[in-house]
Order: C-alpha cells, then structure tokens, then sequence
C-alpha cells in the first residue's frame, strides 16, 4: 500500500516508517505541508497519515482542500490533541480515522488494514481472471483451486496487473505502485520480480501470462488474445 505519512516531529517518522516498511507499505515521509503536496501530485498513494500541527500550516485545512478538490484517498489523522472537538473536526474534515499520538505501530497498521478492507469491499473484492483467483483481503492467491503461496512483492505486482488484467500497464506505474522515492531500488529490481513471479506462474499451471510490452511496460493476457 502506497503510502504518505506527513509529519515533522523526526522520531515519530521514523518510528512510524519502520514498522510500516517491515509490514510491506511503501512509505514516503513529508515534514511540511509543501512538500507533502508535492509528494501528493508526484504519485498515486492509497492512504495518508497526516499530523495536525505543522511548521507550515494546518494539516486538517489541507485535506479539506483535497477532499473539496476531489480526492477521496483514505486518510488517518494522527494528533497529541485528542479532545472530543478535534476529533469530531478531524471526521468532519475528511479523515477517515483518528489515532491519539503517541500512535502505536501494531494498531495504526491494524487500522489502515481495516480502511483497506472498507475500500475493497464497495468493489468486487475477489479478483479473478483465468484460473487465477485472488482475495485482497485475505491476500490468499489460488491457481484452479490450489492456493499458491508467493513472496508479498510478486504478490503486489500481481495484483496490480490483475485488477488491470488484459490492458498494458506502465512500467512507471508497476514501481510508483511498489517502491517509495527512497527506496534503494536496483535498475533491474522489477524484471527480476516478473521473471520470479512468471515462474510461479508457469510451475502452477495458471492460464494467464505475463506479456513485456518492449519500452512500456507488462500485460497480464491469457493465451490467444489482443493486446490492448
């Protein structure tokens, strides 16, 4: 899950980063307003995280903004301030949850998991395409029946390409989808996770194939049909 967490106080980031990171998020830190807003319009994030209080201006004030110009991305506002008038400002604002700083790391990653799930289920929540079966939520991936256990990378890279089954999609987009802009990130980091999972693939018996599309970037396509 793409995410950016805007907030200047160092420890708490850093804290915060960590153990999203090892839960497999992909995690751009913003400490400003301004730069949080570049961040927002460099890439295509599912979750925010968003202190109140910054160095410069109100956070609350900016996700108004967003929420009036359009943007319905989830957001979890996190604050030391934990009055019943925040709170209820905070909701009214466009936060779609609440966490009291100090914010432990166990329940903010139970909580997006749950924001997550909530978005899924307004959709089909099981996506399937061939013989392919895949549950966002559960994060269970079955191949005719037989459930296939992968690494959560590949199963990213997967489940993108499968919710955009059929159509090319971009290279740019697959690691926008994967990486943070500080991720280390060899050159050749994403051809190495499509050989790996067109492995799984193969040795499972899935139907669908993953397709390179020369100097643009992948299509999940089952045997005998147009590229689109």
């Amino acid at each position: 899950m793409r995410t950016l967490l805007v907030d200047h106080h160092a420890d708490v980031a850093r804290a915060v980063l960590a153990a999203l990171a090892d839960s497999g998020f992909a995690v751009d830190v913003a400490c400003t307003l301004e730069e949080a807003s570049y961040a927002f319009h460099c890439a295509s994030y599912e979750i925010l995280l968003l202190e109140l209080v910054l160095p410069d201006g109100d956070g609350l004030g900016w996700l108004k903004q967003l929420r009036s110009e359009g943007h319905s991305v989830p957001a979890v506002v996190m604050s030391c301030f934990d009055d019943r008038e925040k709170r209820i400002a905070s909701f009214n604002g466009g936060a779609d949850d609440f966490l009291r700083k100090p914010v432990s790391p166990v329940e903010l990653i139970a909580r997006m998991r749950a924001i997550q799930r909530r978005a899924i289920q307004l959709t089909d929540p099981i996506l399937v395409f061939g013989n392919l079966n895949f549950d966002p939520i559960s994060r269970e991936l079955s191949v005719a029946g037989d459930r296939l256990t992968i690494a959560r990378r590949e199963l990213c890279i997967l489940e993108h390409l499968l919710k955009r089954a059929g159509r090319i999609v971009p290279r740019a987009q697959l690691e926008g989808h994967l990486y943070s802009f500080n991720d280390e990130v060899s050159t050749n980091a994403l051809e190495v996770g499509i050989y790996r999972l067109r492995g799984h693939l193969s040795r499972s018996g899935a139907t669908p194939q993953i397709k390179t599309v020369r100097g643009i970037g992948y299509i999940l396509e089952l045997p005998g049909a147009v590229s689109a």
